[in-house]
C-alpha cells in the first residue's frame, strides 16, 4: 500500500503596509510654492504691492518637509 499523500498548510497572505505619509514643509505647507515680493530698483531695491510665486526653497517644491 503507497504511502498516504501530505498535504501542504496554506500559506498566510499578509496586506503590505501603507506608505508613511511625509509630513507637510512648513515653509510651503505642503504646495512647493511660496510668495515673494516684488522689488524694484537697481540700488534701494524698493518693495512693491506685487507678489510673485517661486519655488520653495526649503522643499525644492516637492512640499515633502525634509528630514
Amino acid at each position: 500500500m503507497p504511502a498516504a499523500k501530505k498535504t501542504t498548510p496554506r500559506r498566510k497572505t499578509t496586506t503590505p503596509r501603507p506608505a508613511p505619509v511625509p509630513a507637510k514643509c512648513p515653509e510651503c505647507d505642503g504646495t512647493g510654492e511660496i510668495r515673494e515680493t516684488v522689488r524694484v530698483g537697481a540700488r534701494k531695491g524698493r518693495a512693491t504691492d506685487d507678489h510673485q510665486s517661486a519655488l520653495c526653497m526649503a522643499c525644492l517644491g516637492t512640499g515633502h518637509a525634509a528630514d
